[in-house]
């Protein structure tokens, strides 16, 4: 009885109020408040800013500038700011034709002047920093450009010879051929060697023939296909005198100048998708579609006239390898442009978390700022911190890629597929975080975060599917490591120089001051590759000794020592960039992320456990820090974010006034 009439009183209480004082209160309506009056800058953002993003910076300032100048690009007031985006309520042929019509507007601005009639680094450099303006405001923009310029333009650069750049490369710049890139089929995609497409050539009309010879033969997911290319660059076994001489790129017409498909041709549309529909990807057949001769990019081999096959490259592996070219700078194209969507999602989840608030610790106080939650710090600035990391991992593989040479070649390859893959799969797991971490609001397409998961989606399968890319790495890895084996000289290349220096040891116990030194940091990230890379050689050897082909041996490679290269990779680069500092408040802040991007890899990593890099002690102290760096990144999240220099145009009503953006008032701006 006694405990029913403690009950009792307490629930009296609750509902009956007291003379004394009130036991409920209304809390007042909330109201918005800018996180800049609350958060301090550290350190100079600008200076950080040219840090991130590395090369012409006022280029792109101008080029965002130009978007936010035109009705095309969608101006819409959402409370007091107006912001541009993509209406993605329109239907895909509407978004197709904006699309093209955002292009023409570009032009006629100068966007992409010298794009394919100048050479140099600098211009490079300036394509590959528009490139990613664009991909900013709408991922369809950049891909219709980007196979315009990098792929059918690319090709046209890499496998072509004076008569086809004198004949192509300035109509294709001023967009008076408008081209696509026919490689992926329905019966093959990342297996390029594999492609069904044959072309014969005749040498009574000195012409060749290009057909479709079964369904799955036909071309796939051809972006620019469906709806307005003119031509295509046609990837296509070539037989000559009934001799298979292996793949081989072709230049066709696919449409008049009036737009009418041309004849011998099938178009088909590839349909809605579940991002990228203002990108018109089409399926094409080729019915014995006759061509000039002339029209085989033969740079790397040539038809003559009465139809002798010439090539200087004899190896049938080398000429293949010299055809897979262009596609090295796509994959620097997307991993660039990974990051610059990573930075978005985290800019609009972050300035969110420093408005919005949510429970209170103890009756009538303010509720909590979402990002002194220790666990939403937890959820989003480790990510920020490896945002930041592969921002310096972009920058230095464009740079290589701007100032490659024919011995480089190899290893561009090697880490432009490693980085491709390592980028796009952060991003796409950065977006989810930063979709859930706002909320229901992070479901609104104004938003931006939630549906960027869908445009960005398949940067994880184009220009090679990601674990297809790091297959390649694994076998490049393990080549060089044998060969170092069997002519008992040092590694050299692909950074593996660290396996030339005795195995570093981890200390039997890790401090706080241990665990940010950057000499630690390495060895572990070292150590794990150098134990992976060899148990994975071990491996391969095991399964030859059983009989097993080597090639059927390498089918058991590992993503795993894949991913170690590629983090090692990354850290490298980032304590790099970060030795280019002064002291200062700059370079202290890059350490706390530096430190928090090594540290969140050793605590994701299972190896580090499993294969005893870390005591359990350990990988609790490794824990314990990450948590201390959170707290120690917060006061800077606005700064860092802020950083990226990503106009307000381009962000998201939640990053800013949200109450304002969501007032009844709006509903009829």
């Amino acid at each position: 009885m006694d405990r029913a009439l403690e009950r009792t009183k307490i629930l009296s209480n609750h509902l009956v109020q007291s003379s004394s004082r009130q036991i409920l209160s209304t809390n007042a309506c909330l109201s918005y408040s800018p996180p800049e009056l609350a958060e301090a800058f550290d350190f100079d953002i600008k200076e950080m800013r040219k840090l991130l993003d590395g090369h012409n910076l006022q280029e792109r300032d101008w080029l965002f500038n130009l978007m936010m100048q035109s009705r095309l690009f969608n101006p819409k007031k959402c409370g007091e700011k107006v912001f541009v985006a993509p209406d993605f309520n329109q239907t895909k042929e509407q978004q197709r034709e904006i699309t093209m019509k955002r292009i023409s507007y570009l032009l006629e601005r100068g966007v992409f002047e010298g794009w394919l009639t100048e050479k140099g680094s600098q211009v490079e450099l300036r394509k590959f920093a528009l490139q990613e303006v664009t991909a900013i405001f709408d991922h369809s923009l950049a891909i219709k450009i980007g196979v315009h310029f990098f792929l059918w333009g690319g090709a046209i650069q890499f496998f072509g010879t004076k008569r086809h750049h004198d004949k192509w490369l300035r109509d294709t710049q001023n967009y008076g051929v408008k081209g696509c890139f026919a490689m992926t089929e329905l019966g093959h995609g990342s297996n390029v060697r594999g492609i069904e497409t044959v072309t014969r050539y005749d040498s009574n009309s000195g012409e060749f023939i290009i057909s479709t010879p079964c369904e799955s033969a036909q071309k796939y997911w051809i972006g620019g296909a469906a709806n307005h290319a003119t031509h295509t660059i046609v990837f296509s076994q070539l037989e000559i005198n009934e001799k298979n001489q292996g793949v081989h790129a072709f230049i066709c017409q696919i449409r008049d100048t009036d737009g009418n498909i041309c004849p011998n041709i099938r178009i088909a549309d590839c349909g809605h998708k579940i991002g990228l529909n203002g990108v018109d990807n089409g399926r094409i057949w080729f019915d014995n579609v006759r061509i000039p001769r002339e029209n085989l990019l033969n740079s790397v081999a040539d038809v003559s006239p009465d139809g002798q096959y010439l090539s200087s490259i004899k190896d049938p592996d080398q000429r293949f390898a010299a055809f897979l070219a262009p596609l090295t700078s796509g994959r620097v194209t997307i991993a660039a442009s990974a990051v610059y969507s990573s930075k978005v999602g985290l800019a609009i989840a972050i300035r969110y978390s420093l408005t919005r608030r949510a429970f209170s610790v103890k009756p009538n106080e303010p509720e909590i700022l979402l990002l002194d939650y220790p666990s939403h710090q937890r959820r989003l600035l480790p990510l920020l911190a490896k945002t930041y990391a592969m921002s310096s991992a972009a920058n230095y593989l464009k740079m290589m890629y701007v100032h490659r040479t024919p011995q480089s070649i190899k290893t561009i390859h090697v880490v432009s597929s490693a980085f491709k893959a390592t980028l796009t799969w952060h991003n796409m797991r950065t977006l989810q975080e930063c979709r859930e971490a706002c909320g229901g609001q992070g479901l609104k397409t104004e938003n931006h975060i939630g549906h960027f998961k869908g445009e960005f989606d398949v940067q994880s399968t184009f220009e090679g599917d990601n674990n297809v890319l790091m297959q390649q790495v694994s076998k490049a890895l393990l080549s060089e490591f044998i060969a170092a084996q069997r002519t008992n000289k040092p590694f050299k290349g692909f950074g593996l120089e660290h396996m030339n220096m005795p195995c570093p040891v981890i200390p039997s116990q890790l401090t706080s001051s241990t665990l940010r030194s950057n000499q630690f940091q390495m060895d572990a990230f070292c150590l794990r590759e150098r134990d992976l890379l060899s148990r994975f050689v071990v491996e391969v050897s095991q399964l030859q000794a059983k009989g097993e082909t080597k090639e059927k041996a390498l089918m058991q490679a590992r993503i795993l020592f894949c991913r170690a290269f590629s983090d090692r990779e990354i850290l490298q680069i980032f304590i790099e960039a970060e030795a280019t500092l002064s002291a200062g408040s700059l370079k202290n802040v890059l350490g706390l992320l530096r430190s928090m991007y090594a540290l969140i890899c050793l605590e994701e990593d299972a190896a580090f456990l499993r294969y005893g890099y870390l005591s359990l002690d350990n990988a609790a102290a490794v824990r314990k820090e990450v948590t201390k760096l959170c707290s120690e990144l917060r006061p800077h999240a606005l700064a860092l974010v802020s950083s990226f220099g990503i106009p307000d145009a381009f962000l998201s009503p939640i990053a800013f006034n949200w109450i304002d953006a969501n007032s009844w008032s709006s509903v009829h701006q």
